[in-house]
């Protein structure tokens, strides 16, 4: 590796995870290939093995789609068949990247990639343009919530690196995703093959001015991504350690999902509602001042109060909300179709509890955009809008609000399996 970061430096680098979408054979793993590549970022016995697995396929550039296309099948298809990620760092950033598959079966795919994604690469081939996955990916990216969208108009050297093709893409995803909840979309047009535009600047694309991907990558303001207004702390684990040093030591240990806490701050915890002060924050062997998301730490309050896993700590002037009927819109994730009236296994934070289906109020149809209410059969891949009852009241945000909070994952009792995610309404 040609970075050289001492571990200090490196832990205390900020983190951007990113997901790419697209259709099949769109270039996403040749492009996040490029970047690793380009960007110095894998070492040179991953390059030989890739050149030599180039030549024994007969192909005339150095495939670097192998780099993320890891089971046999995806190499001997050239396609993404499973969510495959890869870490890297520059001196500025450190990146998580989820290459998730194009095929409309696998959407669910994306959104396991996506959830907690900064920012999503959305691919568009500048011989097609924008199709029905490119409206889907767009869709699932607005659901989502994903702070920023970057499209990439990819294989801009097999249109003549031609303007007018890269205007006209721009101008057609702007025309429907104006009608969806997304706030920052930038446009890059590259050659992932090439590698103009994505590391280094494009010498046959003058009439673009814009940021190179790596570029915008490295410099997307990310701070603002986390809601700082409302303080929420999952109880994940009460921390009891039983030694003799730690006689009376209680905390509760979490990650921050939003907000900030100070030592001194009154708070209430949730459900039971009762008020204290926070007396220490830890973190390892640290004593914080405060403690900020995404930040890991252990609370202790100045009173004993009965708190286990899965309340949640919150401001003691700040109310969150609290029910049993819950409003989600859902991607079902399943081969098996959702059961209305069906009972399954709920996961909110840190809280584990049961639900039933109480009623499908619509389903969304990809293509158009629309909302079906006739058709109330949620399969695999679909997004509709339904309403369940837990067994008993969750305290939580809408996802528009906070994506911590407001999310669910909806699991079959039976098998274990998660077959729904859910943002809060």
């Amino acid at each position: 590796m040609e970075h050289e970061i001492t571990n200090t430096a490196y832990l205390d680098m900020e983190l951007l995870r990113f997901t790419t979408a697209g259709s099949v054979d769109d270039g996403k793993s040749t492009l996040i290939g490029r970047l690793l590549y380009d960007s110095k970022a894998i070492f040179q016995d991953q390059m030989e093995a890739i050149e030599r697995a180039s030549i024994k396929k007969g192909e005339e550039h150095v495939n670097l789609a192998l780099l993320t296309d890891g089971l046999r099948a995806e190499r001997e298809q050239g396609i993404t068949i499973d969510v495959a990620y890869r870490y890297f760092h520059t001196p500025k950033r450190k990146f998580i990247i989820a290459d998730t598959p194009g095929h409309i079966q696998y959407t669910r795919n994306m959104v396991t990639g996506a959830s907690t994604a900064n920012a999503a690469l959305i691919l568009v081939d500048a011989r097609h343009g924008v199709i029905e996955q490119t409206v889907r990916h767009a869709y699932i990216a607005s659901l989502l919530r994903i702070p920023h969208v970057i499209v990439c108009v990819n294989k801009m050297d097999l249109v003549e690196f031609k303007q007018e093709v890269f205007d006209g893409i721009q101008h057609k995803f702007l025309e429907f995703s104006n009608h969806l909840d997304l706030h920052d979309v930038r446009f890059i047009p590259i050659s992932a093959l090439l590698g103009d535009n994505v590391v280094d600047r494009s010498t046959n694309m003058d009439w673009y001015q814009g940021p190179t991907l790596m570029y915008l990558l490295e410099n997307l303001y990310i701070s603002n991504d986390y809601n700082q207004l409302d303080a929420r702390f999952p109880v994940q684990h009460v921390v009891r350690p039983m030694l003799s040093e730690y006689h009376d030591y209680r905390g509760y240990a979490g990650r921050m999902a939003s907000g900030t806490f100070k030592v001194g701050e009154k708070v209430k915890v949730m459900p039971s509602g009762f008020t204290s002060v926070i007396k220490e924050i830890d973190f390892w062997t640290d004593k914080l001042d405060s403690i900020t998301a995404p930040q890991s730490g252990t609370i202790i309050l100045e009173d004993d109060l009965d708190v286990s896993r899965g309340c949640m700590i919150i401001p003691a002037e700040n109310g969150i909300k609290q029910g049993q009927d819950i409003e989600l819109m859902i991607c079902w994730l399943s081969d098996k179709p959702m059961v209305p009236g069906g009972k399954y296994a709920v996961k909110h934070t840190t809280n584990d509890l049961r639900c039933m289906i109480k009623d499908v109020k619509f389903k969304v149809d990809i293509n158009t955009l629309d909302k079906n209410y006739d058709d109330k059969n949620i399969g695999l891949n679909d997004i509709g809008c339904i309403e369940i009852r837990t067994t008993k009241p969750i305290f939580y945000d809408s996802y528009r609000q906070n994506r911590f909070t407001g999310s669910v994952i909806i699991i079959d009792e039976a098998t274990n399996v998660t077959v729904g995610a859910g943002m809060i309404v």
